[in-house]
Parts: C-alpha cells; structure tokens; sequence
C-alpha cells in the first residue's frame, strides 16, 4: 500500500508563462506566448542529474502505446515504463468497436492495417451456442460509421501499435540497453521494458518517479523527472494504489481461468461446421466460454469458472486444462497445445476519480475502470480516453488552454466509465440467461458455493469441499445432458422453447451497441453547454436501459459528430470521405462546420480571427448542397478571405436522408464547432448571434477552461508565475509528498 511520507506542499509544475486572462472590461486576451508548465515543455535545468521529461506514461498495453503514439504525434515528449521484460502473446481483448476504428483510421492508418489482418468476417460475425442455435447477425453497413468492427486480438494489435511507433522513432529497449543513462534524449521515445514505477514523490518541479528494473541479476532504481504521469498499467494498476484512488463498484462478479491454445484441427472443423467468435458451451462433464481469436491458426481461448478456495488455480494443470478442452468440444484433436494458463477476476469497478497527486497523476484505461468482459468495452473505452486526454494536454503545452483543461478529461470520462460498467453488467446477466434457461442458473452455483464456504468451510478439508462442491456441480450439469435436453422431454422442450424465446427476442449477449458506442454524449467537459438541450445524461441513461440500441444521428454539444459521406470541391480528387475526415488527426484542429449562407461566413471570420489571436488551429467547413456548381462554390474564397483554412465540401447523402443537415435534425443556420476528438463543443445558429466577435470570444473561453481559471486558479498561478523556473537543484525539498509501494 502507498505511504505518505510528507506533506503535500510540491505545486502542480514549475510554470514558465503563458498566463491567459479574459479581460472582463475588455473582453479581450492576454496570451503569454510561452508553454503553461515547463514540465510539459520538457528538458532537464543547468545541473540536473536527473532526466526530466513532460510526461511519463505507465504500461505498455494498447491504452498506453494509443497515447504515446499521440502525445508524440502531437510534439509532446514522452518515455513509457513497462514492468514486464516483453509483450504477453495472450490474446485477452479481442473486439474493436466503431468509434475505436474510428480513432484507428487516423493513426497512420491502423484501422485499414486490422482490416486486412483480421480474421474473414464470415468466420466470427456469430455466438454460437452449444445448442445449435446462433445469435443475431451483426450489422457492418457502413451507413453510421466510415468503418466496420473489428475482430482482431490484442497481442497482435500490440504489434501493430509499436510498428507505427517504429515508424516515428519510439525504440523499445531492456535495461541493459540504456545503462545508468541519465539524459533526458536517451530516454525520451523509448519503452523501457522490465522497468516497474515503484514510487512516487511530488516536488515543486513536477513528479519525481523511481522506475526498479533487474540488471545482470541485480535490482536497482532509475530516477525520472516529469510533469505528468498517466497510468495506463491496467486492472492492478501500480499507480493508481500509489495515488491513494480507490475503486467503487461491484468486486468479484466471477473467477475464471483463462486458456491459451492453438489447434488447428478444431479450426478447420469450426470454419467447416460452425464458424463463430463465441462458443457458450455447456454439457454434462463441461461448462465453458470459447473465444475463437483465429480459426484459420486455430487460435483459440477457454474461459472457465472456477470457486476459490475448494477449486484452485493451481489445479488447472496443462494436463487438467487439455482434458476439460475435449470435454468441451466432444471429440479430441490430434493438435492441443496449451499456450497459457492465466486466472483472472471478474469486476464492475471505476476510479474515484481520475486525476490525483495535485493534478500529476492521471489514470487511463482499465486502470481507471474495470468492466466485465461482456460487450467488449473495456479496451475500446480505454483506447477513447486516451483520445480525449493527448489533444487536450497538447493545448496545455502549448499555452493555449488553462490547466483546469485537465478536469475536463475525468469530467467527460468517467461519466462514460460508469455507463459503460453498469451496461457490460446488465450484458453479462443477459449472457447468464441462457444458462438458466438451459437449467444452469449461475446464481444457484454461486448459492451453494457460499452455502458451503459459510457451513463446511471450518469444518471439513479443502479436498473433501471440493469433492462435494464438484459433485453438487456435476447434478447441475446434468440438466442439459441429451436425456433432459430434447423435445421430447417435458422439461427439456419447455426449456429449449424458453430459450428460443430468449434469442427471438434479442435478449441474450449483445456485442454491438451502436446507440452507446457512437452516440454517448458528454454533458460536462470541455465544451459550451446547450440552453436547449433537453436531454440530460440521466434521461439517456434511462432511455437505454430501455434497450433502445438504435444510434440516432445527433448534433447537440458534446455528441460525436455525425457521419456522412463528402466530396470535396474545387479540386481534382473525386474521392469521398467522411465528415469525420473533416477534423485533422495529425495536429489538434478545431473544425467549423457551416453552410454556405451570409451570417454563417460572417462568424466564421470571427473564429479565424480569434483562433489567430489564440493560436489554435482551426479551419471553416463549408457544407454545400449535392450538385452545386463551381460559381457558387467560389463565393468561399471572397467570404473568408483572407484566411485561406477552410474547405468546401458536397454532401454525398443516402436514401432515406436529403441531407447532412437534415439527418443531424438541424437547420442549414447552424454552426458547429468540433473539437480535435470529433466531439462537437458548440453549436448554435447563425442568425441568433448579434455579435459575432464576442460570442466566439465567449465560446473559446468556456471550451478551452479560460473562466474557469479566473475564478478558480488565479491566484495558484501567480503563485506558480513567481516561483524559480531555473532552480539547479534536482532534489525535491522538504515540502514534498512521497508514495512509495
């Protein structure tokens, strides 16, 4: 556990300028055009022995590779720890829903790279249960999305993350591959590997980390000074525990041990008889959940409960594991090779909070929430935090935005978190229906296996409640046996019917959840509120409780922008795109999105203006009606000159929509700014503005945290403004916190 062992007296950073003040007279900024923190800005000063970077991110898994990908993409510098010695080849994760291959597609086309790797989708598009009946079929009409989901395991999306970084110059190095290095440009664009963060300390300078590695059999420390650390290292996440955050949710859903293994004899008949990515199996030696990762390796995982203490990891030898894999498919390969055997605990649990340590610590991914595996959202959402923190800390390095831009990521996010966590379990019970309805209610199981830890447990040996608790088991199991599970037996009809019933009905596991997935909304975050809108995030929770799966198009603040196909004009490339394309992912870039009416140019020029002043990148997206001709389309040119960022694109609709406008349920009057995640910050209409410079003024100051620094970190930062921005002295004072595991 974490020990504080001073106090808490180490700021946020050290602060070498850019102060942003909106003048309440005035109305007008006051930009220092220098980086908010020098942490972020990176670099060690005068006789630092020790490296000092602007972030240092915590877990090398898909979370923690998307954000180093970005933040470098973005020019902020950057190491990643990783306290293993090499990458898992375990699959875990296995499916990458819409808005992550949405994200994928502008990390140096990923998405397009998982699309040519992953298995056909004809071998995995099904649930297959051991019944013979299937589950619905998915849907990968590209109408609400550029792009379909994907099938595609982790390992293997891990190699494609460290190729793209490859790409950029990130290096992975062991520990012998850096030595006692203490510069800041060895370490910067590295993962270091079998490095564990094994402390923490605040400082006035920022956070002081100590990363423990094993070289030449000997443990030792590397020290590393940083602005920021993000925890991206999981479900046990080191940092978190030395952040002093707590989980809140449910614990211990169900313990299962995971099973790695390859068999390409049971691929080949899977893709031949019954092609699928989920196999719920139950028979009367077996119950199990397999994942086919790869039908054409024979790749494959078993999930399969267990109940400490009467069964024990331990128990699932090799051995063990290969009888209860024939027992599940019901005849033997010739091929078995088990891989791995990992156990593993079930948990419905988020963060506290997500930022901590006075604003150094920040937590992405499963480190910050712990979802049940049914739907397949816990690397998607962990991918999309990181999404929605790398553009916003770009800001800050960049002295665009205030520091409160932070609050802004746990704001937006873990609202989401908490979604996500209680529609995954509402999922898992849905999955657990089919077993009850086969007669195998999972809570009866878990009655008697605490009816027996509460009345034998202090009473009988391990071995003899084991004996028992697998016996009680094995009557279970025998409900779906062939003499109980058939038509012709009165029970076994009216089950099989229940069941049918159940799938008919579309209440069985669900692995797409368009409505969720594509249509969740932030409602407080970095972004103006709607006085309009009537739609709160408690209605939508309640609207989709209801089971309403059914993406609805939406152009209200904090919604994902709506996906349509366009063209652009005034060029010669015929292509289409989407109008998420229209947001750049190589830089953050707020987009305007208007038509091409008088009043809308009017605030266009407007947000070209004060983007100017700001700094921030930005261009104006002009929608124009399918067939306009180039005479109109030139008007472009004369409305916003002489800003020359902006485009003009056609709308490319499909039956049954006219029109983008008319699909997003808006007026051509409308404006909408997007931010650099393709979440939409404002929207308004034209016509209502009478003053177009200070309502953009008004908009920048709300989305990019600037009121809210007035009335809440002013005096903070002029505290920070006065404090010594060359200090030589590496070593933290004595008003520091240390965290130490």
């Amino acid at each position: 556990m974490p020990s504080i062992a001073g106090a808490g007296g180490g700021r946020l950073f050290s602060v070498n300028g850019a102060a942003a003040y909106w003048g309440s007279s005035r109305r007008r900024l006051l930009l220092l055009q220098r980086p908010l923190f020098s942490s972020l800005a990176g670099g060690g000063t005068g006789d630092d022995v020790t490296p000092h970077l602007p972030v240092v991110i915590v877990g090398a898994g898909p979370v923690g590779l998307v954000l180093s990908f970005l933040l470098t993409k973005f020019g902020i510098k950057c190491v990643v720890l990783e306290k293993n010695v090499e990458f898992t080849r375990h699959p875990r994760a296995h499916f990458i829903n819409n808005r992550t291959m949405e994200i994928f597609r502008k990390l140096d086309g990923l998405a397009g790279d998982i699309e040519r790797s992953q298995p056909p989708v004809d071998l995995w598009r099904k649930f297959v249960y051991c019944t013979s009946l299937s589950g619905s079929i998915l849907d990968f009409d590209k109408i609400i999305s550029p792009i379909s989901v994907a099938h595609f395991s982790q390992h293997k999306l891990v190699d494609l993350l460290l190729k793209k970084l490859d790409g950029i110059g990130f290096q992975t190095c062991l520990p012998g591959d850096i030595g006692s290095s203490t510069q800041d440009l060895v370490l910067e664009n590295k993962i270091l590997m079998g490095h564990e963060c094994s402390s923490v300390q605040l400082t006035d300078k920022g956070i002081l980390i100590g990363a423990s590695f094993n070289e030449a059999g000997r443990m030792q420390e590397r020290k590393i000074h940083c602005g920021l650390l993000l925890g991206a290292d999981g479900a046990r996440s080191t940092v978190r525990e030395l952040a002093g955050i707590h989980m809140k949710g449910q614990r211990d859903l169900q313990k299962l041990v995971s099973v790695h293994f390859r068999s390409k004899d049971l691929g080949k008949y899977l893709s031949r008889e019954r092609p699928g990515m989920l196999f719920f199996i139950f028979n009367p030696g077996a119950i199990g959940v397999l994942v086919a990762h790869d039908l054409e390796h024979g790749e494959f995982v078993l999930q399969i409960p267990f109940y400490p203490p009467q069964q024990m990891f331990e128990d699932f030898s090799t051995k063990i594991c290969e009888e209860i894999i024939v027992k599940l498919v019901g005849w033997e390969p010739s091929d078995v090779q088990v891989l791995d055997i990992k156990p593993w605990v079930m948990h419905a649990e988020v963060a506290e909070k997500y930022i901590g340590c006075d604003n150094r610590i920040i937590l992405v991914g499963d480190a910050a929430h712990r979802f049940p595996p049914a739907g397949g959202f816990g690397m998607n959402t962990g991918v999309q935090d990181a999404h929605n923190l790398a553009w916003k800390l770009c800001l800050l390095q960049n002295g665009v935005a205030s520091p409160s831009i932070l609050q802004t990521y746990e704001s937006e996010r873990r609202p989401v978190a908490i979604f996500n966590t209680e529609l995954s379990v509402e999922n898992f019970k849905a999955a657990m229906s089919i077993p009850a309805a086969l007669g195998l209610d999972p809570t009866v199981a878990n009655s008697v296996h605490q009816v027996i830890n509460s009345s034998l447990g202090s009473v009988i040996p391990r071995n003899l409640q084991k004996s028992v608790l697998e016996g009680l088991f094995s009557i279970g199991r025998a409900q779906v046996s062939d003499y109980i599970l058939n038509e012709k037996n009165p029970l076994g009809s009216l089950r099989l019917a229940r069941l049918r019933s159940i799938l008919d009905e579309g209440k069985s596991l669900q692995l797409q959840f368009p409505a969720e997935d594509l249509g969740f909304r932030y409602e407080l975050g970095e972004l103006v509120a709607e006085d309009c809108a009537e739609t709160t995030y408690e209605a939508e929770k309640q609207k989709h409780s209801k089971r309403s799966r059914e993406y609805i198009p939406s152009a209200k603040a904090g919604s994902r922008l709506p996906h349509m196909l366009m063209r652009a004009l005034s060029t010669s490339n015929e292509g289409v795109f989407s109008t998420l394309d229209l947001v750049n992912g190589d830089k953050p870039e707020f987009a305007l999105i208007i038509a091409p009416l008088k009043v809308s140019y009017e605030l266009a020029r407007a947000m070209l203006k004060i983007a100017d002043e700001l700094k921030l990148p930005t261009k104006i997206c002009v929608i124009w009606p399918q067939g306009s001709v180039d005479a109109k389309v030139k008007g472009s040119r004369s409305e916003l000159a002489p800003w020359t960022n902006y485009v003009d694109v056609e709308e490319v609709p499909r039956a049954p929509v006219n029109s983008w406008w008319e699909m997003c349920q808006i007026t051509s009057k409308s404006v909408i700014l997007v931010r650099p995640d393709e979440h939409i910050a404002w929207r308004t209409e034209s016509d209502r503005v009478t003053d177009a410079d200070s309502e953009v003024r008004r908009v920048f100051s709300e989305v990019l945290c600037l009121t809210s620094r007035i009335q809440t970190l002013e005096k903070p930062l002029l505290l920070l403004l006065k404090s010594p921005s060359n200090a030589s002295n590496s070593h933290p004072p004595s008003n520091t916190a240390s965290y130490r595991t």
